[in-house]
């Protein structure tokens, strides 16, 4: 009989019915519970996206004004990152999640009623706010579900699942439009939005959405997360910003340089529609190596990549050699698959998770939004072909910046970690 004042030992809690122990984690139990749910999501937020410039134009916009739309859906994502950390921090990712795709259903069949680019406008830039919440609270729940060292591959495969998605919806958001209006893909997206949501909030049990609830302000609350963490989003955050310039720079870059060297909308289409390809094959060994070997040996490497193929382009005069720049712009991007979502998770507190990434999520999207906007002031005072190669540059100071500065995250287990994990219950 175990004496009563003994902790008790990784046998005994497995086998007590009271024990908190939590299960060994598996990444399939998050298969219908996340990735399926995020493959449908990504399906509707696909399908969009090439339809809400259409669809501004249908409703009168100017070529300019249908651009700001466009732009205002990243504005929103980027300007609620904060906003949506403290909603997941105060009310758990099961019901942040329903709150914001009942908005985006809601506002996504608004916006198929609009006759007013102005008002279709503020929809878009409302279905940014809630897009961020969807993307913050399955960050959370990832990140508290798998382990430090499976991370990696949990985070790649969300990723990827992402990736897939993105890479339908626009395919059937086309067939949708043909066949019965532009309109209808706002539907589309509602119902898709819809059915992630209610297949992650069936799955998840309420006990795993608990939070604490803090008493100070959100204001402090954010605050107190910036000064504690600073190094983490000087350091770490400045390379993914370089990051998410480059991923975003090239997908201007590279449509422009095409027409500059006289290639056609389908062959600058074959360019772009392999690159993406290269990137979807490689999101779990990406994930892998990450697990295994740390997250430094993919986000270096992925950064060098993208910076070279970025200084490639001017010397990319035809179809075939703008394809093989392509490719390794492709290559480069999948070797990050991931890597951002899983540098936040890793420096994530427990205390306060909800509020650090939004804060991270922030970062990205503040390179991501500056993506086109470098290449763009760079291309009006140089010329495009200087503008790459400047934004090349840009991916080599990430790379030095994260080889240089970034601590690495994963830490190798000690022998005795797995049993005092267990007996303590903190899988998460």
């Amino acid at each position: 009989m175990p004496d009563a004042d003994r902790p008790p030992t990784l046998a005994e809690a497995q086998a007590s019915p009271s024990s908190d122990v939590r299960p060994p984690f598996r990444l399939r139990s998050l298969g219908l519970s996340v990735y399926v749910p995020t493959f449908l999501f990504a399906v509707g937020q696909g399908a969009i996206i090439p339809t809400i410039p259409q669809f501004a134009d249908s409703l009168g916009a100017s070529v300019a004004m249908a651009a700001m739309i466009v732009g205002l859906r990243g504005v929103g994502t980027m300007l609620f990152d904060i906003p949506a950390g403290v909603l997941v921090g105060k009310f758990g990712d099961r019901y942040a999640m329903v709150i914001g795709t009942f908005a985006l259903a809601v506002v996504a069949i608004g916006a198929s009623f609009s006759r007013s680019p102005l008002v279709f406008a503020v929809l878009v830039f409302v279905m940014g706010c809630a897009w961020s919440i969807w993307l913050l609270a399955r960050l959370s729940y990832v990140t508290e579900q798998a382990p430090v060292e499976v991370r990696g591959r949990a985070l790649s495969l969300l990723g990827g699942a992402n990736r897939i998605g993105n890479f339908v919806g626009p395919i059937l958001g086309g067939y949708i439009a043909l066949a019965v209006g532009l309109e209808y893909v706002f539907w589309l997206q509602a119902g898709m939005a819809v059915a992630a949501s209610a297949m992650m909030f069936m799955l998840l049990s309420p006990s795993e959405d608990a939070r604490e609830i803090h008493d100070s302000s959100i204001y402090s609350r954010v605050a107190t997360v910036v000064v504690d963490h600073r190094r983490t989003f000087v350091t770490a955050g400045s390379a993914v910003i370089c990051l998410q310039v480059m991923r975003n720079a090239r997908q201007v870059v590279v449509p422009l340089w095409g027409l500059q060297v006289g290639l056609d909308a389908a062959q600058i289409g074959l360019v772009m529609g392999l690159s993406s390809g290269i990137d979807m094959l490689l999101f779990y060994p990406v994930g892998s190596v990450m697990d295994r070997f740390g997250r430094k040996w993919v986000g270096v490497p992925s950064l060098v990549v993208l910076a070279i193929s970025m200084a490639l382009i001017p010397v990319s005069n035809s179809f075939t050699t703008l394809m093989l720049v392509g490719l390794v712009a492709g290559l480069g991007n999948g070797l990050g698959a991931g890597i951002v979502m899983t540098l936040g998770a890793d420096f994530s507190p427990a205390r306060g998770r909800g509020e650090f990434l939004g804060v991270w999520r922030l970062i990205g999207d503040i390179g991501t939004a500056g993506g086109p906007f470098v290449v763009g002031g760079l291309a009006a005072v140089l010329s495009l072909g200087a503008a790459s190669v400047a934004t090349g540059g840009v991916g080599l100071l990430g790379a030095a910046i994260m080889y240089l500065f970034v601590a690495e995250p994963l830490r190798r287990r000690t022998p005795v970690e797995p049993l005092a994990r267990a007996e303590g219950g903190a899988a998460r």
